[in-house]
């Protein structure tokens, strides 16, 4: 009964031995990574356990595989932590699935003031917001972070969430990138209307038509407010 206590005792110290991560990985991966170009994971450690903070999920738990090695669920992946050795800067990769195949140094670990557009939007400096976005399409008119229906439906939903001050923003974004489309002006419109800004929402609406004669619904809105103004 002793031995099979002892033996007990045994796989529970190798249990928790095996989940504790030494000091040195807990320095060397915690932090910020860039996993593109408006996003980022975010690598911390609570009583030595490693959690992720990424897409809305505050407290994502990875599976230790190693000492070395964890295995996201969420990512579908495995991850660690290296140093590439060419430019020695310190990054979150991907263990290729396929053997013998190289490591990419995809995921930058930022420094601790290097802040993407999406971090100024949520802390509701607008501007640095605009001003990053700009560079990104300066740099990739494609990137997927810029794209016009992605950026409305982020508008729509901070506007569902009657975030009418985030939704205007976005919006306007939205307008600095694509300023010769209608729909990003019918959007505004339509935020400034649900916020109780009849005049702007004329204004924006008007800016919709003179881009796109057409747009059926801005020529509906501006019916109704022209007849109550």
């Amino acid at each position: 009964m002793k031995f099979n206590y002892f033996l007990i005792f045994l796989a529970f110290l190798f249990g928790c031995t095996n989940n504790s991560n030494n000091p040195e990985l807990i320095k060397k991966a915690t932090g910020r990574y860039l996993y593109n170009s408006d996003e980022v994971v975010k690598v911390y450690f609570e009583e030595n356990e490693m959690y992720l903070a990424w897409r809305g999920a505050n407290k994502i738990k990875p599976l230790k595989v190693d000492d070395a090695t964890f295995f996201v669920k969420e990512m579908n992946e495995k991850i660690q932590f290296l140093t590439n050795p060419e430019n020695k800067i310190s990054y979150m990769v991907l263990v290729p699935k396929e053997e013998n195949k190289p490591i990419e140094y995809n995921f930058r670990k930022l420094k601790d003031d290097e802040i993407v557009p999406s971090e100024y939007l949520e802390n509701k400096e607008f501007d640095k917001a605009l001003e990053g976005y700009l560079a990104i399409k300066k740099k990739d008119s494609l990137d997927s972070s810029i794209d016009e229906k992605y950026l409305n439906s982020l508008g729509y939903k901070a506007l569902k969430e009657k975030n009418f001050e985030m939704s205007k923003a976005i919006f306007k974004i939205n307008a600095a990138l694509y300023p010769n489309s209608s729909n990003v002006y019918d959007s505004l419109g339509e935020a400034y209307l649900k916020s109780g800004d009849t005049l702007k929402a004329i204004e924006y609406y008007q800016k919709s038509l003179t881009l796109d004669s057409g747009n059926f619904r801005a020529k509906q809105q501006l019916k109704k407010l022209e007849k109550k103004t």
